[in-house]
């Protein structure tokens, strides 16, 4: 404890001193800094960055957060310590666990091993995590046991950050008024978004700041009535009928293994079929994941198709697929459209 009231008062005195001389954390969204010893890491670097990184698929599997290891040492230790994301591994007695307990308003009623979480300790708009354990007994098994519950802290952390930074334009509600009046179903989108309808067909489209660098489109459209049986390469037929003659460039499938599964939404029921597209051989070679959705709406006697698919080339995709499937997610049908 007289460590720790000496490190309080340390901090004290050094906030005085700098205050608002403290700089933005840096680093991407996803990238996280873990803070350990470097003894006993190397035997907890896998199970610790499975749980706290685990994969997800885009165009191929991809880790959800970048994940990097520093010793709580060295230069890299006073750069990468102001990274927005911070994971910190240690006994309260550490001092690169105690400076920021010693920021909260208890520093010393923490239990161990339990978590606990600090802001703005070396850097503004940063969030620390700390893994408080026990260094005389099983470490490894104290971390393993706290992260699954770190995981879901970041992770809603992100996901949050992704929403804001993805509405930063705004909303379209005057278009999905307009939607709900004349075409009978709505999609909530950012401002951004630009938007054209042929026929039954709509697309909605965003490709700032540059479509060489990033593209996410939307397309919707319905059969009526309701067919039965659709097979998931009738399916992928339609999708590249329509990307051959409404998108930019034609778009193929690769139909070796497309993971189908149904999901709610709603009161609604959902067909989600999940892939890679391309172009065709002998065109710009270009691909991306996509998100197909069929969703059934009885009251209009339609079966809807939605149509999310990204071109995000050199690019870490999971932020823009949590956008694909919100836009989707946004989705409602059953409106009665102006005739």
């Amino acid at each position: 404890m007289r460590k720790l009231l000496l490190v309080f008062l340390v901090s004290l005195l050094s906030a005085s001193l700098t205050g608002c001389n403290m700089g933005l954390a840096y680093g991407d969204p996803n990238a996280i800094i873990v803070v350990s010893a470097e003894e006993g890491w190397p035997e907890m670097q896998d199970s610790v960055f499975a749980v706290l990184g685990p994969d997800v698929y885009t165009l191929r599997t991809e880790r959800t957060f970048r994940l990097t290891h520093q010793a709580p040492v060295g230069e890299n230790w006073l750069r990468l310590r102001k990274f927005k994301e911070v994971v910190m591994i240690g006994g309260p007695d550490d001092f690169w666990i105690a400076e920021p307990l010693a920021t909260l308003d208890d520093p010393g009623t923490h239990p161990v091993p339990g978590i606990a979480q600090a802001e703005d300790v070396w850097a503004k708009n940063q969030h620390i995590t700390m893994m408080l354990v026990d260094p005389n007994g099983d470490v490894s098994a104290q971390v393993y046991g706290m992260a699954g519950e770190v995981h879901s802290i970041i992770d809603e952390r992100f996901r949050r950050g992704a929403l804001q930074r993805m509405f930063v334009s705004g909303t379209k509600e005057t278009l999905a008024d307009s939607l709900r009046m004349t075409a009978g179903f709505s999609l909530t989108l950012p401002e951004v978004y630009q938007w054209v309808a042929t026929d039954s067909l709509y697309i909605f489209r965003n490709d700032n700041p540059d479509p060489a660098e990033l593209i996410r489109q939307f397309g919707v459209t319905w059969r009526s009535p309701i067919p039965d049986n659709l097979t998931v390469d009738s399916l992928m037929d339609w999708r590249e009928a329509v990307a051959d003659k409404d998108y930019d460039y034609p778009q193929v499938v690769d139909r070796t293994d497309l993971p189908q599964r149904t999901l709610a939404l709603g009161d609604m029921t959902v067909t989600e079929v999940r892939g890679a597209w391309e172009n065709p051989p002998g065109s710009w070679p270009a691909a991306g994941p996509f998100i197909f959705w069929t969703v059934a709406c009885p009251e209009q006697n339609r079966l809807y198709y939605l149509d999310a698919w990204l071109y995000a080339p050199g690019k870490d995709k999971w932020e823009y697929i949590l956008q694909l499937e919100t836009v989707m997610g946004s989705f409602r049908c059953g409106f009665r459209a102006a005739s």
